[in-house]
């Protein structure tokens, strides 16, 4: 098989078996074609690529001034490349095997503190229940609804806001949400979240979504949610720099970490194809570790 049918056939492994996304897809082919390129223009194949040959690559990468990130997703790709002709027995040899990503000097995702999420759900709570007109106080109550389930269910953005009602199972004690790749998962809810989407969708007019708007897709958008959740972090006295939906989206999983939760179970509830990807808020952990040694140590200085 030539080097075009090698990776056609590897991207339709991809669609089919594990459901990825168009845009994966296509930036697999890019990535993909790129390094068969310049094996190519070494005189070997996909075939017969060597490790010497994935390190030059890496290095050519590095030469042009591409990031660490994006140097290691390239390499990502093209190590699921090679397991997949090695496990369809196309390959022997994985020349990827004992190649080193690039190390990256990835910034830390903002994280909120608690006190400051309680802060945000205070002030949102508050002005769920104050006196204001119709379309004012609904308005206040959806934006509350939107936060306390963000905080408790870590959900990406595009998740939470097209959500269905059907995603909400009869004794709101879970959500059922539909993520990358069309993957289901369950997620549970804490009594907050479920006391608040009770009290929200007796609110609602007849619908199929939880956060219904008169745009084209019949739900809230994104933009329309972080515009509104920073009017609400100045009115908290947080600087709305510092806002935005995913932010909260890392204080679910940096607070949960930091409370003793298990990594595995962060990567499924966030949705994380990859624990690599959850990794990013071991930083949590890392801290709590050094703070741990320094107070208990017999021989950490007082």
């Amino acid at each position: 098989m030539s080097g075009g049918h090698l990776i056609g056939a590897f991207l339709e492994m991809m669609s089919a078996e594990r459901g990825a996304a168009k845009n994966t897809i296509d930036a697999y082919r890019r990535d993909l074609t790129d390094y068969a390129g310049f094996v190519t223009r070494r005189h070997q194949t996909l075939l017969t690529s060597e490790r010497e040959t994935v390190n030059a690559y890496l290095d050519r990468l590095h030469a042009e001034g591409l990031s660490s990130s994006s140097s290691a997703r390239r390499l990502s790709a093209i190590r699921q490349f090679h397991k997949f002709l090695c496990a369809d027995g196309m390959r022997a040899d994985d020349p990827t095997r004992i190649v080193a990503s690039p190390r990256s000097s990835r910034a830390l995702p903002k994280v909120l503190s608690i006190a400051e999420v309680d802060r945000l759900l205070t002030t949102a709570e508050g002005e769920a229940n104050a006196e204001a007109s119709a379309a004012k106080q609904a308005g206040a109550l959806r934006l509350y609804v939107l936060l306390e389930l963000l905080y408790a269910t870590g959900l990406r953005v595009s998740e939470l806001v097209s959500l269905r009602r059907s995603a909400v199972m009869r004794d709101t004690s879970y959500l059922t949400v539909l993520g990358k790749g069309n993957k289901e998962r369950i997620v549970p809810l804490n009594d907050r979240a479920r006391d608040a989407i009770k009290t929200y969708v007796a609110t609602l007019e007849p619908g199929p979504f939880l956060f219904p708007a008169s745009g084209a897709e019949g739900y809230l958008s994104r933009q329309v949610f972080a515009r509104d959740l920073k009017g609400l972090a100045a009115r908290a006295g947080i600087s709305s720099g510092r806002i935005a939906p995913h932010v909260l989206r890392h204080a679910f999983a940096s607070h949960l970490l930091a409370g003793g939760a298990d990594l595995r179970v962060v990567q499924m509830l966030l949705g994380h194809a990859d624990i690599s990807t959850t990794q990013i808020y071991t930083h949590v952990l890392d801290e709590k570790l050094r703070t741990l040694v320094e107070t208990h140590h017999p021989l950490a200085e007082g």
